[in-house]
């Protein structure tokens, strides 16, 4: 097929991703496409793929994408005429422990909570599906019916003959080469059979993503990394329709083919390609065999199928696949290039993701803005360190050798840290800091007490944290603690313009005299929530505005992408310029007067104020705001004063008992006080109506921002979920999210966040009831709530207030 000159969209790679975003765009948008492929459709690394189809993940949305890619595959033959090997077999998943058994316990109650069917199974029942297993070791096993297996290649080929028969058109044995830039942006695609021009790129290409992303200046920090499995001859005995079979605590894997089995496995020291370019001409190709390599997984699977020992090796498969530095893929719009997206780094998940990737892709192409929460896998999580080849291949590498370790929570990686570092790193080390890393900042999560090791000790029921991080917690609501919280993200926005600008944006009216901060949300089309930062305003055209640590490069892309065309404002990241401390308590008042000339009283700066003032003899920035629920301050100032502001206020703090607080009490602090977390319990899926934050939306402004039209067309209409709190009095539950969310024995909804509230002494979750036909105060205060937690039902107890000073007299105060 010759090159047209000209099309819509272009998508590079002919694999299973690349196929099902072209489908998509071409069957739901009737986009005009075109797809290239460098060799032929499936050479890189679609062919060898295992061809596992595992649905469930702990986001409901990927969770929703994954469960697409099987309705997809069970009718595309249908559709096209071309069979896709797809069989629903089920899958289990075998446990040897009791952590991996609650890890098990916990999934299916996730399961439950997204719609799902799995059960939990007895050694003899595993027997009874899986007659070839050796059981003795096994605790249980989880069983979810609609998994399967299908075959990479005959699925992508139907993919690609469905695409064709909407439309798009697919070129193979073309390479991109380059791409015209103008302005941020792709104008034309160039190739070895010459250029074309485009609206929008579409980086589908696999292991070869990253190089097409650095031709346009993008960065897609994968890892290629060597994965081996085998294809044994026929098995005696062994069932065509025996279902995949996952072994975590043996890290293998298994699925019927012709009579024998594929088995694979993740190894805890992965080998890993190239940290430079993959080649050009690796189409169709695999490394040599390695069986000492492999010999760890060969032993895990003779031990659980005794008979493999006496089946011949048909073929080993020694393939290059990409892997990312969470074990999420990546989806979305390159931040750095204004009309390239990516669809790419699937970890051995191609298969199971690929009908509902393409399918969420297409649509984010088309719209500009993803159609779900996609947030665990959207591009914009990463930063600019993940430029280091060497950073995103030990972490990548930690990432694999984690894949089928027990899920604790809370459990960090450890490579290539300390990345970032705040001033007051080895201050806050010396008194027993134990820190997490957060978009590579080290922050201290828990301190230590006096004669205790300052390390995590992971379990699946309360960790060796809880005492001392009650301590802290209690403190801050007594005394007066300090957070190191350097790491939020910091933008400034300056200009004529500025104001015009986040009135756009910002949901909530920013349009307050200088000296004032607002709270607000960013709005997509549909009324989601994209963001929840603070705004506050320095001076007529200067604001300075504060988000999350892991949401850098998110919101500040949302931001620069949303700019109203011909507006007069500089937009600016300025994270590494600015150091935080968050003084918080009832005694910070007292705390900051010392510390200060400034007149810090009420009456002069009240609640929700911006005041420069000087501590240390550095102007600091001190924005009386709280995530905590008590008075006061998040005190912004240059990053090389943070240590003499820090030394400050401790010595002006001794009389009132200043200590320093870590990140998992201020969680503990905000589930007492309600205040939602983003990406948890509001997201683009969720409006501000949703999640009871309709106070902090404009609509009474006779102001247009985005996301306006999509709230006042459902203002008014019965509301379909709610945002609520729940409290459990049993002091052995540990609530972690995801939780089913009962309401008189029927499930309507489940937990999006979940802890400990130590003031109040009880566990508490918050998450959404919904009801298809509508919700009212009857409905919700009627009924009798229960959790199921780790498929065990607790009663629990609903509240619509916050749970700790409700009338927020203490945060004013």
């Amino acid at each position: 097929m010759t090159l047209p000159t000209h099309a819509e969209i272009i998508v590079i790679g002919g694999g299973i991703i690349g196929c099902s975003t072209a489908y998509h765009l071409a069957r739901d948008h009737k986009a005009d496409v075109v797809l290239l492929e460098q060799g032929t459709l499936t050479s890189g690394s679609t062919w060898h793929a295992a061809g596992l189809v595992g649905q469930l993940r702990s986001s409901a949305s990927i969770t929703r994408v994954l469960k697409y890619s099987v309705d997809l595959y069970k009718d595309l033959e249908i559709q096209t005429g071309l069979a896709t090997g797809w069989k629903m077999t089920g899958c289990l998943r075998l446990a040897t422990n009791r952590d991996r058994w609650t890890e098990f316990r916990r999934l299916a109650t996730t399961a439950k909570s997204f719609g799902m069917d799995m059960h939990l199974l007895t050694p003899k029942e595993v027997t009874a599906m899986w007659p070839l297993m050796e059981v003795g070791d096994l605790v249980g096993a989880s069983f979810l019916p609609t998994d399967g297996q299908a075959s990479p290649s005959d699925i992508t080929q139907s993919l690609a003959r469905g695409a064709r028969m909407h439309g798009a058109r697919i070129v193979e044995n073309v390479r991109v080469t380059g791409f015209e830039m103008e302005d941020g942006s792709i104008r034309r695609v160039r190739t070895t059979l010459g250029d074309i021009a485009c609206e929008k790129v579409v980086n589908c290409a696999g292991q070869w993503a990253r190089q097409v992303g650095a031709m346009a200046g993008c960065n897609v920090p994968l890892q290629p990394v060597k994965h081996q499995y085998i294809i044994t001859e026929k098995v005696p005995g062994l069932a065509g329709d025996a279902p995949t079979v996952r072994d975590p605590d043996r890290r293998t894997y298994f699925k019927e083919e012709v009579g024998g089995l594929v088995m694979g496995g993740y190894e805890p020291n992965p080998q890993p390609w190239t940290t430079g370019d993959v080649p050009d001409d690796w189409a169709y190709r695999l490394f040599d065999d390695d069986f000492d390599h492999f010999e760890q997984h060969m032993e895990q699977a003779i031990a659980r199928v005794p008979a493999l020992e006496r089946v011949g090796v048909r073929q080993m498969i020694n393939g290059s696949e990409s892997f990312t530095p969470d074990g999420n893929f990546i989806l979305g719009a390159a931040p750095e290039c204004s009309n390239m997206f990516v669809g790419a780094g699937f970890n051995a998940f191609g298969i199971a993701s690929g009908g509902g990737a393409g399918w969420v892709l297409a649509q984010w192409v088309v719209d500009g803005e993803a159609p779900l929460d996609l947030w665990a896998v959207d591009i914009r999580r990463f930063s600019g360190m993940h430029r280091d080849r060497q950073w995103v291949l030990d972490r990548t590498l930690e990432a694999y050798g984690k894949h089928y370790a027990i899920a604790f929570p809370h459990e960090e990686y450890q490579s290539g840290r300390p990345r970032i570092v705040s001033p007051l790193y080895e201050r806050l080390k010396a008194r027993g800091a134990v820190f997490g890393s957060k978009l590579g900042w080290e922050r201290p999560n828990w301190f230590a007490p006096e004669g205790e090791a300052p390390r995590d000790i992971y379990s699946m029921g309360r960790q060796n944290w809880f005492a001392a991080v009650g301590e802290e917690h209690r403190h801050v609501r007594e005394a007066v603690g300090l957070f190191d919280q350097s790491s939020f993200a910091k933008y400034e926005m300056t200009g004529p313009d500025a104001l015009k600008a986040l009135d756009w944006i910002c949901a909530n009216d920013v349009g307050k005299p200088a000296g004032r901060l607002t709270y607000t949300q960013l709005l997509n089309s549909r009324g989601g929530i994209e963001a929840d930062l603070t705004v506050a305003r320095l001076s007529d055209t200067t604001f300075y505005i504060v988000t999350g640590t892991g949401f850098r490069t998110h919101d500040l892309g949302w931001i620069a992408d949303h700019l109203p065309e011909g507006l007069d404002v500089t937009l600016r990241d300025v994270t590494e310029d600015f150091g935080t401390l968050s003084l918080m308590g009832p005694r910070a008042r007292d705390v900051l007067a010392a510390a200060t000339d400034a007149d810090v009283d009420n009456a002069a700066f009240p609640f929700a104020h911006v005041r420069e003032i000087v501590i240390a003899g550095h102007v600091v920035r001190a924005l009386r705001v709280t995530y905590v629920g008590e008075l006061g301050w998040e005190l912004h100032m240059p990053i090389s004063a943070v240590g003499d502001v820090f030394d400050t206020l401790m010595t002006a703090g001794a009389p009132s008992g200043i200590r320093p607080v870590g990140y998992r009490a201020l969680e503990s602090l905000r589930l007492e006080k309600g205040y939602r977390a983003w990406g948890a319990d509001i997201t683009p899926n969720d409006t501000p109506f949703d999640a009871g934050l309709g106070w902090a939306v404009k609509l009474r402004k006779n102001t247009d921002f985005l996301g306006r039209r999509a709230l006042e067309a459902v203002r008014g209409e019965p509301r379909r979920k709610a945002f609520a709190g729940f409290t459990v009095d049993d002091p052995d539950i540990v609530l972690v999210g995801r939780e089913t969310i009962l309401r008189n024995g029927e499930p309507v909804g489940y937990l999006t966040s979940g802890g400990y509230g130590y003031t109040l002494g009880r566990n508490i979750g918050y998450g959404y009831v919904r009801r298809v036909d509508g919700l009212d105060g009857d409905f919700l205060r009627g009924g009798d709530y229960e959790l199921v937690v780790a498929m065990e039902r607790t009663p629990a107890k609903i509240h619509f207030e916050p749970l700790y000073d409700p009338s927020g007299a203490r945060v004013r105060g």
